[in-house]
């Protein structure tokens, strides 16, 4: 993809939307282009995102900080998401943090 290509000035700006909700992100491996893991912890959430490339190989998921088990809700709630580095930013983008029942819900 070239650096240029709309699609990736696409990606840059939701990344730089996840900065500003939160996320920390770091390479896994070395290069400008290596995979990259990006996580936050806010409210009763965990988010993790994993972009191993532009157009697959890329996921999300959310998980409960707490490991409590609520009635009606179970152990664990996760929201998973898999895809593109476009769809899963795209989708993690929708994902609120402000209670526990946004957490349940994704």
């Amino acid at each position: 993809m070239s650096t240029d290509s709309p699609d990736l000035v696409i990606a840059k700006r939701l990344l730089d939307q996840l900065k500003l909700r939160g996320f920390q992100f770091r390479r896994t491996a070395p290069g400008e282009d290596g995979p990259a893991v990006g996580n936050r912890t806010s409210g009763a959430c965990v988010d993790i995102i994993y972009l191993n490339g532009f157009s697959r190989d890329c996921s999300a998921w959310r998980r409960r900080t707490s490991s409590l088990i609520v009635p009606g809700d179970g152990l664990v709630v996760e929201h998973r998401v898999e895809g593109s580095a476009l769809t899963v930013l795209n989708e993690v983008l929708t994902w609120t943090s402000e209670s526990i029942d946004d957490c349940a819900n994704g």
